[in-house]
């Protein structure tokens, strides 16, 4: 039973501390929209994109008014592409891609995500046509978003795969190099992807989603940085009991906002993501939590051990609050999108090399970095590479979404805007990894996946 105290809380988090509600992501089976031609695929996907997410973002607006919680995205993710598409004789999906696009628009929402492929034991061949069409699409689209699995725990490592998205990556970075690289933001890497990740650009409808279905994304680093500067000096057992008592009370909110859209939209309830989602804005940065533990700067040494607490006190005081709690849950640092994050780089004590640690222990990987624009394909395979690594020998999702910004060097500025920021080029390692990535073929799946 909520108390006038519960409430005072509530709405001093939403008006002071930046609490919102990061995205209502409606998920959609396409399965039922394959064709043979290309053109009749595009125009069943439009059709029925359309169709299903006619009332998401009036339904979400009207959520917002008579709650008072701010819904910052409304977003659709679908079966991946590569399935769907499988029946269709054209060698490209750019067709596809300006369909999503297209409907996108009409209903109003922010992104799309699902132009998309998994690929972690090998490539079918509408696998090689979807990768082939990404950097196409995403310089001729706006609201895209694209995502490919290359790794799983079970699986191993595809290293061809790996191979060819550091080609794809730097193709997309050129085809759009009139925005810094932009088309870069909208699309992932994968190990472990998940299915029902609600947050872009990773999102897509898994095969074992059903007909529909409404996802939640909360957010909160803002209520979470505020909560731990009434424990300055406690112990770091008074740090993970105050986190997990505001991860509580976000989920809450998440999980009230998810049944109010299931049941307007008559449309099951999938699941509440519990990621703290930071933006530029601030007061809403993760980095700043982690200093508020009493790092001097987020990178110092600490930080690795800060962002393990905090991911797993947001796990464990979400998962209270939510019967069915799912996504990728957690803490996301990425770098363009989080005000500390950027001062932290600016300052040179946040590199690469310390990133990928912070990744063994937080939500999702190397999220939103910009990189000079003459780092190899070879480079950006690595990079892939080792995040994959991560994920697979800890049997978690890790994600890989980089920027080589064209004609920029270390120490230059890249402008995306919004929630996507703003990013400073990073240094990489000079010594190269092309032999390493021209070997191919598979890294196998660790021992410890041999659980059956």
């Amino acid at each position: 039973m909520l108390n006038i105290s519960d409430i005072m809380q509530t709405v001093n988090m939403i008006d002071h501390q930046h609490l919102d509600i990061r995205t209502i992501t409606l998920g959609i089976s396409l399965y039922d929209c394959a064709s043979s031609d290309i053109k009749t695929c595009a125009r069943k996907i439009y059709d029925k994109i359309c169709m299903k997410a006619e009332k998401l973002v009036e339904t979400g607006e009207q959520i917002e008014r008579e709650y008072g919680i701010p819904i910052i995205n409304k977003r659709i993710s679908v079966t991946p592409i590569a399935q769907v598409a499988a029946a269709c004789e054209s060698e490209d999906y750019v067709a596809i891609g300006r369909a999503m696009n297209d409907a996108a628009k009409t209903c109003g929402v922010n992104f799309i995500g699902g132009f998309s492929a998994l690929v972690h034991k090998g490539f079918t061949t509408s696998n090689k046509r979807l990768i082939a069409s990404i950097p196409q699409t995403l310089a001729e689209t706006e609201l895209v978003c694209s995502s490919v699995n290359v790794a799983t725990t079970k699986a191993g490592i595809n290293m061809d795969a790996v191979k060819l998205m550091g080609e794809v990556i730097k193709q997309t970075a050129e085809l759009t190099a009139e925005q810094d690289g932009l088309g870069c933001a909208k699309l992932v890497v994968f190990a472990n992807a998940v299915e029902d990740n609600p947050f872009m650009a990773g999102a897509f409808h898994g095969a074992g989603e059903p007909e529909c279905v409404i996802n939640v994304g909360v957010s909160g680093p803002g209520v979470v940085w505020r909560a731990l500067q009434d424990v300055k000096g406690e112990s770091f057992d008074v740090v993970a009991e105050t986190v997990k008592r505001t991860a509580f009370r976000i989920t809450r909110m998440g999980q009230l906002v998810a049944n109010a859209a299931s049941e307007r939209l008559n449309i099951p309830f999938g699941v509440v993501d519990l990621s703290l989602a930071p933006t530029p804005a601030q007061g809403d940065s993760v980095a700043r939590i982690l200093e508020e533990m009493g790092l001097e700067v987020c990178g110092t040494h600490g930080t690795t051990a800060a962002l393990a607490l905090l991911n797993d006190a947001v796990k464990k005081g979400g998962v209270m609050a939510s019967g069915h709690v799912g996504g990728l849950s957690g803490a996301f640092i990425p770098v363009s999108e989080d005000e500390g994050m950027i001062a932290a780089v600016k300052s040179g004590a946040l590199n690469i090399e310390k990133l990928e640690a912070m990744t063994c222990v937080c939500s999702v990987g190397l999220d939103m970095i910009a990189v000079p624009g003459d780092t190899s394909a070879s480079t950006i395979s690595a990079i892939i590479a080792d995040e994959a690594a991560i994920g697979v020998i800890n049997s978690k999702t890790t994600a890989v979404r980089i920027i080589p910004a064209p004609n920029k060097k270390v120490g230059d500025n890249v402008e995306f805007g919004g929630l996507l920021g703003s990013a400073p080029v990073m240094r990489v390692n000079d010594a190269g990894s092309e032999k390493f990535i021209a070997r191919g073929g598979r890294i196998p799946a660790p021992i410890h996946s041999l659980k059956n």
